[in-house]
């Protein structure tokens, strides 16, 4: 390590969205910081996730938009897709953040280490042979692609290996209907190529309102992809024409060809070569045990994202970094509150969720109103020309407070942020209401749903985007402006 500082306040185990948001955090509270990375920074979402994933879909979303383009005046001939070009723009969005992570960490003077890290002791971190000491250390190394033991699995490919393809799978069969597994679906049926799903539960996106995914299946029909629901995937085997994926489904066996096979069950947390246990960092099934307050077994010692085995999600990372620094630096007593963690999934059209879904919110004996409002009401949608998918939204009856929203539908992922903001904040339907939103936009649309209740609007009135949040009955023709508000009233 030469000159460098051997000794710090804080250092970060783990250059993820969790890592490197502590790491920034940390030296903005005036603590001597810093991280270590043994691969590029930015982590598994940076690197060979998040961000990767939505380049590509990004590029397939504007093929299926061209492809639409006669009907907006584009006289484009036969649209064409071009694999190897769209890989070249994803690798350029990568390199672009990763330098970007880099630099905001030197600008915030955080010192960023290159290595394998290992806990050597009481505050003391060893990295490839060379040791740094820390007065805390926050454990951020992430998940790792779960395997299983399934014969054949040596034939398929990961969520890694999938975006390194350097060709078009005609057919691709998908183990594993979570939110990888849909987003890569969705992906090659975009251009064309014949998906099937196989799916261990009844549901593929378990953790999705049912309505959602019924909505989403029916679109996912209409690019001749199958979701085979209720299937237990026996064996991976070569084929004449490739491969074939055999499953049993209802006491019946099936087999699906295909030409690659994508394994996606999910992911596991990662401690390899951490060396957890030795520094009496105590492990359950393999994640971090930490109390409430993100501590571990060992003292300060403390552990956030994937690694704790709790919500996988790269902006519950980040913000667990957020508080288990704080604590470090004795800035509140920051316990985290996930009741308002959004979920996103990046098909087309997208599908986001944030707070109860309706079934929950009556498993919990809740009395709820439901708002519901589709896109095809929506002005903004119809001139966007994606207007397939609806909002809806759960209140309670009494109360009227936001309890959760759920949105099918162009830019989903980014409309759920204010349904976020609302739950965070115990907002209610009155409240949404009364804000003012600009119309014509999408969010305007999520209103009526919240409402949830009829609307009595006058055909044309601005705002009808609100129904949604209000839920209930839409007494205004479709595609009057403002009609998303009455789904938000209900009642």
């Amino acid at each position: 390590m030469g000159a460098m500082a051997s000794s710090f306040d804080v250092v970060v185990i783990g250059g993820g969205p969790g890592g490197y948001v502590a790491a920034l955090r940390a030296a903005q509270l005036g603590a001597s910081t810093a991280i270590v990375e043994k691969d590029r920074m930015g982590g598994t979402c940076l690197v060979r996730g998040c961000i990767p994933t939505k380049a590509l879909l990004q590029s397939t979303e504007l093929y299926s938009l061209a492809k639409a383009g006669a009907a907006f005046g584009l006289v484009t001939g036969n649209v064409g897709f071009d694999w190897p070009t769209a890989q070249k723009r994803k690798t350029q969005v990568v390199d672009q953040l990763v330098k970007g992570v880099e630099g905001l960490l030197k600008a915030g003077g955080v010192t960023s280490l290159r290595g394998a890290a290992r806990l050597a002791g009481k505050g003391l971190v060893a990295i490839d042979g060379e040791s740094i000491t820390a007065k805390d250390i926050v454990i951020a190394t992430g998940s790792a692609i779960s395997r299983i033991p399934l014969k054949g699995a040596e034939l398929t490919i990961d969520s890694d290996r999938i975006l390194e393809l350097r060709e078009v799978p005609a057919r691709l069969a998908v183990i594993g209907g979570g939110v990888v597994g849909m987003e890569f679906a969705a992906m090659f049926a975009a251009l064309g190529t014949k998906v099937t799903v196989l799916e261990m539960l009844p549901q593929v996106l378990p953790m999705v309102d049912a309505d959602l995914v019924t909505a989403y299946a029916k679109h996912l029909a209409g690019l001749d992809g199958v979701i085979q629901t209720n299937a237990k995937v026996t064996e991976v085997v070569k084929s004449k024409g490739g491969l074939q994926v055999q499953f049993s489904a209802g006491g019946e066996g099936g087999a699906v060809d295909a030409d690659q096979v994508l394994l996606a069950v999910g992911r596991s947390t990662y401690t390899e070569g951490l060396g957890a246990e030795e520094a009496g960092v105590k492990l359950e099934r393999g994640r971090v045990v930490v109390d409430p307050h993100l501590r571990t077994t060992a003292d300060h010692v403390w552990a956030i994202g994937d690694v704790i085995g709790g919500i996988m999600l790269a902006h519950v990372a980040s913000y667990e970094g957020v508080c288990a620094v704080e604590n470090i630096a004795g800035h509140g007593n920051r316990v985290p509150d996930y009741h308002a963690a959004p979920n996103c999934v990046y098909t087309d059209p997208e599908i986001a969720h944030v707070g109860l879904g309706e079934k929950e919110a009556k498993d919990k004996g809740l009395e709820v109103r439901v708002g519901r409002f589709p896109f095809a009401a929506s002005g903004r949608a119809l001139t966007l020309g994606q207007s397939e998918g609806f909002a809806k939204v759960i209140a309670d009856a009494g109360s009227g407070k936001l309890l959760g929203a759920h949105i099918i539908g162009p830019r989903a992922t980014d409309l759920i942020a204010e349904a976020t903001l609302a739950i965070q904040n115990g907002l209610t339907l009155e409240q949404l209401d009364l804000t003012i939103h600009a119309h014509p936009t999408l969010p305007d649309a999520d209103l009526p749903a919240q409402r949830g209740g009829e609307l009595h609007s006058p055909l044309g009135a601005f705002g009808a985007d609100l129904p949604a949040q209000r839920g209930g009955e839409l007494l205004s023709p479709p595609g009057a402006c403002g009609a998303v508000l009455p789904a938000q009233r209900g009642g």
